[in-house]
């Protein structure tokens, strides 16, 4: 069984995948090994909950890996955690993954972002700085504007709270008028998580490469033994 959890980075990701994959909600601590404990033989990290619920544990996702599991990420939190884990067989996938696979991106809130429930979509009610980033560099790309107001724009965004993080409130920030930025931001938007999170779902589909043998044994810690064992 293939696990892949997802939310706001690909709601319709069901649209994307065979039928065996079994989706679920993003990911928090707990819910790898849940889905070990379920059969899962390969799993996708998309994204992952840190506001209201633990964080997914890395020490999950080594436990998964040392029973020769396949373990993927990309898009949110699992870019976050295939960075922290390619060492140890995590498989990164995407651009956001190899930004901070090579030191490019170091900040986690750089791909978060405040969302409505699942029963609705997952719809996004505020911006991830990945995907505002991408949508500026097309825009300086397409010579759509000036270095200078590209300058201005990524200054208001990286420092704008990302529960905060709106085109209005970048437009605000940068001294812009919103309607002009918002017309151009119609042409030149990229969803990169979501894109991320597509190429992620294309890597796990029909049979998968045998997961390789470690090099390294799983120390199983006090904590883990006592909350897994």
């Amino acid at each position: 069984m293939k696990t892949i959890f997802v939310g706001p980075s690909l709601p319709d990701a069901r649209d994307y995948a065979a039928p065996d994959i079994d989706f679920r909600p993003p990911a928090c601590q707990g819910d790898v090994m849940r889905a070990l404990a379920d059969g899962a033989t390969a799993i996708g990290i998309i994204d992952g909950q840190f506001a209201m619920a633990a964080p997914l544990w890395h020490k999950e996702l080594l436990y998964a890996l040392s029973n020769k599991v396949r373990v993927f990420g990309a898009a949110s939190m699992g870019a976050l955690r295939a960075a922290e884990c390619a060492a140890f067989g995590m498989v990164g996938i995407g651009r956001i993954f190899e930004d901070f696979a090579s030191g490019k991106r170091v900040d986690d809130a750089d791909v978060a972002l405040t969302y409505g429930p699942a029963e609705l979509g997952y719809p996004a009610t505020s911006l991830p700085l990945v995907n505002v980033q991408a949508t500026l560099a097309r825009m300086l790309q397409k010579q759509m504007m000036s270095a200078t107001e590209y300058n201005l724009l990524n200054d208001a965004a990286c420092q704008i709270f990302f529960k905060r993080r709106t085109w209005k409130a970048i437009a605000q920030a940068a001294n812009m008028d919103f309607d002009r930025l918002k017309a151009v931001v119609d042409i030149c938007w990229i969803d990169q998580k979501r894109l991320d999170a597509l190429e992620l779902i294309q890597a796990m589909q029909g049979d998968l490469a045998p997961a390789v043998d470690m090099e390294w044994q799983f120390n199983a810690t006090p904590l883990f033994r006592k909350m897994y064992y």
